[in-house]
């Protein structure tokens, strides 16, 4: 739990970081409720995986880009956390010091409560899905089989799925409607690290061929 706690609070003095130093101005409260939210909500989730399922935590302490793992994936994952910070610089610069859009307060609220259920939604896969870990391997060392049930039973990649309400609801919260449009560099990453964790799980997880026939869309029912 403490190198829990340490990490996370390295990664949100990373985020204030990427976010108050191209606003120029730490009088952001909309950048300080997102930062709670992500502080409360990321430790809440942790101490309860500490309290479940202790394996699935450690595995997803391991860095999203370490071993074990394609170079395409681990290029992949360094692409989207590098577009992640970039989002933020762009968000704090667009929100904050020139102010290229606005929202209104109710879009700011609307855009909390896509965080929220976001981590909701993350918390929900985890709960299904003890090998839900941040690299794309097959775990045969943890007895790694299909997972069908809760989230997985609606699209093959709900973690991925859920991070929409984050992308989304980040812009709507901070204030940065441009923030938004960088979907369209987001969607095709997750769908890029989507299709390298299938080819990985086709070729070495015993029936996931079965489920994935049997569960069509990877992201979005009735979409992909």
């Amino acid at each position: 739990m403490r190198r829990q706690i340490t990490q996370s609070l390295a990664f949100n003095l990373l985020l204030a970081l990427l976010l108050f130093a191209p606003a120029g101005t730490l009088a952001w409260p909309q950048a300080w409720v997102f930062l709670i939210l992500f502080d409360v909500c990321g430790l809440a989730t942790g101490w309860w995986l500490m309290r479940t399922d202790p394996a699935l935590l450690a595995e997803r302490m391991k860095s999203p880009v370490g071993g074990g793992q394609r170079r395409r994936d681990q290029v992949v994952m360094g692409v989207m956390s590098l577009s992640f910070a970039g989002w933020l610089v762009f968000m704090g610069l667009d929100a904050r010091r020139f102010g290229w859009s606005r929202d209104p307060f109710w879009a700011q609220g609307l855009g909390a409560m896509l965080i929220v259920a976001a981590f909701a939604a993350w918390i929900a896969v985890l709960a299904a899905n003890t090998f839900a870990a941040s690299t794309i391997r097959v775990q045969a060392e943890r007895g790694q089989t299909v997972i069908s049930t809760g989230p997985y039973a609606l699209v093959r990649h709900p973690m991925y799925a859920a991070a929409i309400l984050l992308f989304v609801g980040a812009p709507l919260l901070l204030g940065s409607l441009w923030g938004l449009a960088w979907m369209a560099l987001f969607i095709p990453l997750m769908a890029l690290r989507a299709l390298g964790e299938e080819t990985v799980l086709l070729g070495g997880l015993p029936g996931y061929r079965e489920y994935a026939a049997k569960v069509g869309f990877r992201l979005l029912p009735g979409v992909w």
